[in-house]
């Protein structure tokens, strides 16, 4: 059965209304930026002139600041697409946003039936369906080096028993270290360790465990989620794992990317393996790049992290979701098509960009690593949105700062998920 993970929250029955009329223009605000708003902005345009809608997207630099600032002085958009579905559910408990199953004329049975599970119940509460996705990343990838993999005769891993059997191989070889796998990221440090722990807690509990993890129901210190631990430490923090232990993974960026193309060994701090998000390739080396832009993946290619066995296959990652301000008729024609698998036809060919639907047309993708990366996200058995982004802000805080104690040994994971659990 396929099932759905989702950031839940109460939600109370006041919602905006509207009349229904048409001026034949829509306003959108947003996140994307730069070439991803540009590609949107195309995207709109094209679909409003065969629609005879003029549909104009402002990202805004600060957004939920901005975007509150607009709704207090009563020039709220009609729609708005948010970068994480608890301040959508936020701004429905407000009043703000409409229930998309109660704006006539809006089909969401349509877009549901081709998202890959998990999202269509991101942004739920009460029964309600408050957003829906418009586009994804994906965080649950590996990147490797194909060339030392062929070097060393290692094999691209596609069950949990040949990634673990691997790892053993890298270590028994001395060939360097499997993993390249630093979490320092400034006063965020410690959020890479979160992703993996995520993808292995929805992997062998399901859904309604993560989500119920998410809610603080299932207590950091359970069994299911020390499960998870476990697993990461055996792969992580066993002895030769990563150049320099934990101590080391807490004081390198994870942005550091260069040791997965070394060819000299440990002596060089060669790496194998690098367990990240799709963004991670605007980190690679210079060189790397300019192979990648010439669709050349000699030195650079990506699998999906595999679940273990008996357990679901589940993708960790990110997206932005769109809901409305009101619904007039042009509004929720551009709600159906935010919604669907059309779009992405010039965003796919930004970086980094995922569709959320399994019936999204590969070719859109420019390449065959965005290809193969959407492909990962379209076949996935189900999506868990980034859990710590789900939860309260000092939760997430701590999630990072205990880990990153877990990681260099300073605590136990007992006592690491103790002290995140003291701040919910």
């Amino acid at each position: 059965t396929q099932v759905a993970v989702a950031c839940l929250a109460l939600v109370g029955c006041s919602t905006p209304s509207s009349e229904p009329s048409s001026d034949n223009k829509v306003t959108i605000y947003g996140v994307y930026t730069d070439a991803q708003a540009q590609a949107f902005q195309d995207e709109l345009t094209a679909w409003g002139t065969e629609n005879g809608i003029s549909v104009v997207y402002q990202p805004l630099s600060s957004f939920e600041t901005d975007l509150q600032t607009n709704i207090d002085v009563g020039t709220a958009p009609d729609i708005a697409i948010w970068p994480e579905p608890v301040d959508v559910l936020a701004h429905a408990r407000a009043g703000d946003v409409l229930a998309l199953d109660d704006i006539g004329g809006l089909d969401l049975a349509a877009p549901k039936s081709t998202l890959v599970p998990g999202w269509d119940t991101l942004a739920v509460a009460d029964g309600k369906t408050y957003a829906l996705p418009v586009s994804a990343k994906v965080r649950s990838l590996v990147f490797y080096n194909p060339a030392e993999f062929a070097r060393y005769g290692y094999m691209v891993p596609t069950t949990d028993a040949e990634f673990t059997a691997l790892v053993d191989k890298i270590k028994k070889d001395g060939s360097g270290y499997p993993f390249c796998a630093g979490i320092e990221s400034g006063g965020a440090t410690g959020w890479p360790i979160t992703d993996w722990l995520e993808h292995y807690v929805l992997d062998y509990n399901g859904a309604d465990a993560y989500n119920r993890w998410i809610d603080g129901k299932l207590k950091f210190g359970s069994d299911a989620v020390g499960k998870a631990a476990d697993k990461v430490a055996s792969l992580l923090l066993s002895k030769g794992s990563v150049n320099g232990g934990g101590t080391r993974m807490a004081t390198n960026s994870f942005g550091d990317t260069a040791p997965l193309f070394e060819t000299g060994g440990k002596a060089k701090g060669q790496c194998f393996m690098l367990r990240q998000g799709a963004f991670i390739t605007d980190f690679f080396p210079d060189s790397i790049k300019a192979e990648l832009a010439a669709s050349n993946y000699a030195h650079a290619d990506v699998f999906p992290l595999p679940p273990p066995a008996n357990a679901q296959a589940g993708i960790i990652g990110v997206g932005e979701l769109a809901a409305a301000f009101n619904a007039e008729p042009d509004t929720v024609k551009v709600l159906q098509f935010l919604y669907s698998d059309k779009v992405g036809s010039e965003m796919a060919k930004i970086s980094g960009f995922a569709s959320p639907h399994k019936t999204f047309d590969p070719n859109l993708y420019p390449d065959p690593l965005s290809k193969k990366i959407g492909q990962i996200m379209s076949t996935a058995s189900v999506f868990g949105f980034d859990a710590s982004e789900c939860m309260p802000s000092p939760v997430k805080a701590e999630f990072w700062a205990a880990g990153t104690d877990w990681v260099t040994g300073k605590v136990s994971w007992t006592q690491a998920a103790a002290r995140i659990e003291s701040k919910f």
